[in-house]
């Protein structure tokens, strides 16, 4: 079995990416933090997610993300399924997050792509069917 565990990520200002973490996903929380020392820099860090994934995220991270257009070697972006599409647009919205594109038209799936604080492109997907045959035609 594997299973997705965490995704690290280093940001400016964690309570800035935090805001928008917690708009997409209000039933995440906080599930520990602390201080410490990334190779002679220090940070202050969280676990943001549930029982069973979460974000870790760093501050005092330095220099700029990846071009998200180009091929540059990096993270091209990060997903998450949710389960109502409507509510997390308006959330983030109401957050002062607007999206970046508005995803692919196909039939058993939404998707929409948001650009986080710091410049990471974190992709959405509501499935509308249970099938794997449907949910993946791409």
């Amino acid at each position: 079995m594997v299973r997705f565990e965490h995704v690290n990520i280093f940001v400016k200002d964690l309570t800035r990416a935090l805001t928008f973490y917690q708009a997409a996903m209000p039933h995440w929380s906080v599930l520990r933090k602390g201080a410490g020392d990334w190779y002679g820099s220090p940070r202050q860090w969280i676990h943001f997610g549930d029982d069973y994934s979460y974000l870790a995220i760093s501050d005092n991270g330095s220099g700029e993300n990846r071009v998200l257009t180009s091929n540059t070697i990096g993270l091209a972006h990060i997903a998450f399924e949710i389960s109502n599409m409507d509510a997390l647009v308006y959330r983030l919205h109401h957050a002062g997050f607007e999206p970046c594109n508005l995803g692919a038209d196909e039939p058993f799936r939404r998707n929409i792509y948001f650009i986080d604080p710091d410049g990471f492109e974190v992709e959405f997907v509501e499935y509308l069917s249970d099938l794997p045959q449907e949910r993946n035609l791409t």
